[in-house]
């Protein structure tokens, strides 16, 4: 940069271009639109969206750790590129490597780097010392760019990075080898990023398994979803006689979009529909409304429509009647112990976590069942249950049951056993609008991935967990929670009413009174 003795005026307008990013890609960066125009950068709905987030995690942790899952050409990777392209300009010794699935689209991301450089105004243009296909340094201040493609195996493995941007993740060859290479050449100290963004391309990849762990909070990386309407050119002129479809409608009603976008969406379809492939499918992957659609599973035998469960995400319902509380304990170190709550049509209070032993997870029942006080609390027995369940029982706490997943069920006429009994009366219950759950995507992906089958006498055979992570897909301990507070019938209690409060008197000997209990058509 050139050096100029500079008026305080002067050093409070560099301070602002050094400080606030967007105000830095408005004055000094150029970005090739979609039409191909030069112009100045100016963020879009989800670049200031992304730009809040990724700020949000680097003010409270030092550094960013980012899973991004959005549409095609959301500008995310535009962002991130200006993101370091400030940062590498801005700072001594900062190294920035960008990583894409193929070489196209990795001399692209390149390229607008070098824009960025070529159109910046002089005084911000630090020294060039590189400048070839591979590299852009910038010699005084030792920093600069370096780009790889996802085929090679040992890219960047010796590499020292403060800033790594991983781009179509999704796609990329040899994933997991790049996870034991590049990824570890970024140290864990502040200032560092890794930014791994990605349209979706099926479950079981790294990135579907990366963005589980964010989306459960089973790793340092959080998970950012950029839905496909938060782009205004994605619309379309009405046609004359244009007439929403149910599906439409419903998507209408829940994202509050306009014709003009719901006749883009329909004309993307018709795009998508060809050599027989399911136009519809392959636009929610292309084009998300939320990330259980980007990751929907393949096939029909998905238990629970997504639809329905954000219909529910988004109901404002009343609370009545008795208060159940569900908790479904890890089975080994990757799952989470979740607990929530659910009276009548509502259910609330989710909470999940992660590596707690059995006395920790008995700790936060304890205390979440002191501060809710709940007329009966379902504990799956199975993994760390049956103890946390034995110790609440040693605490005092009559009103908690154990729940045996692979125990007989109720009605054994339609359910295998009682975890399968649990989910179905969970799915009837979602599916008697209105219905209330928690606005949460992890809650809402534990619903919608798991798969089911009836057996040779009709009985409904949920899918198990080993089975799904044979799919790539995690445990879906949030739903089991919810499902568990379908295990204990409303109809078992005997409800009083004093101080504005419900209280249940359920029979001494649970179990001896399940097995007399014949199942009707009751509310639960």
């Amino acid at each position: 940069m050139s050096k100029v003795k500079l008026s305080p005026e002067h050093l409070e307008v560099f301070q602002r271009l050094k400080d606030d990013l967007e105000h830095y890609a408005l004055k000094c960066l150029k970005i090739r639109t979609k039409k191909g125009d030069i112009e100045s950068f100016i963020f879009n709905k989800a670049q200031k969206f992304l730009h809040e987030k990724l700020q949000e995690q680097k003010r409270l942790t030092g550094k960013v750790r980012a899973m991004i899952l959005k549409g095609r050409q959301q500008g995310c990777s535009t962002y991130v590129g200006a993101r370091f392209f400030h940062q590498v300009t801005q700072s001594f010794g900062t190294h920035a490597f960008i990583l894409t699935h193929a070489l196209d689209a990795t001399n692209n991301l390149y390229a607008m780097a070098k824009r960025f450089y070529e159109n910046c105004p002089e005084v911000m243009q630090p020294q060039v010392a590189t400048n070839n296909s591979k590299e852009l340094i910038f010699g005084k201040l030792d920093s600069g760019y370096k780009i790889g493609t996802a085929e090679n195996k040992a890219v960047g493995r010796s590499s020292t990075i403060q800033l790594f941007h991983g781009s179509e993740v999704a796609f990329w060859a040899n994933a997991e080898a790049h996870a034991k290479g590049i990824l570890q050449a970024v140290p864990g100290t502040s200032g560092s990023e890794i930014i791994l963004e990605s349209t979706a391309n099926g479950v079981g990849n790294y990135f579907h398994q990366m963005w589980q762990k964010a989306e459960s909070g089973e790793s340092e990386f959080i998970p950012i979803f950029i839905p496909w309407f938060w782009q205004e050119e994605y619309t379309k002129e009405i046609p004359k006689d244009f007439t929403l479809n149910h599906t439409e409608s419903y998507l209408r009603e829940m994202y509050d979009l306009s014709l003009e976008q719901l006749a883009w969406r329909r004309s993307k379809i018709v795009d998508f529909s060809i050599n027989g492939q399911d136009g519809e499918k392959s636009f929610k992957q292309e084009y998300p409304c939320n990330a259980t659609e980007a990751f929907q599973i393949t096939g029909e035998d998905t238990f629970i429509d997504a639809m329905v469960v954000m219909h529910a995400r988004k109901a404002n319902v009343e609370k009545y009647g008795p208060l159940i509380m569900g908790v479904d304990l890890a089975r080994m170190g990757a799952d989470r112990s979740s607990i929530i709550f659910r009276q009548g049509r509502c259910a609330f209070g989710l909470k999940s976590y992660t590596k707690k032993d059995v006395m920790e997870m008995t700790g936060i029942i304890h205390t979440a069942i002191l501060e809710h006080g709940p007329d009966a609390v379902a504990v799956d027995i199975g993994g760390l249950g049956a103890g946390a369940y034995d110790r609440l029982k040693e605490l005092g706490h009559k009103n908690v049951y154990a729940i045996n997943g692979g125990a007989s069920p109720l009605d054994a006429i339609k359910y295998k056993n009682k975890r399968a009994e649990t989910w179905g009366l969970m799915k009837e219950w979602l599916f008697d609008v209105p219905v209330q759950i928690p606005d949460c995507d992890s809650l809402h992906a534990d619903l919608c991935n798991i798969k089911y089958k009836y057996n040779s006498n009709s009985q409904l055979v949920m899918e198990d967990k080993d089975e799904m992570k044979k799919r790539g897909i995690r445990s879906p301990d949030e739903g089991d929670a919810l499902s568990l507070t379908f295990a204990i019938p409303s109809s078992m209690f005997k409800a009083k009413v004093g101080e504005n409060k419900t209280v249940s008197t359920l029979a001494s000997d649970f179990n001896a009174k399940l097995k007399t209990f014949k199942q009707k058509k009751t509310p639960y």
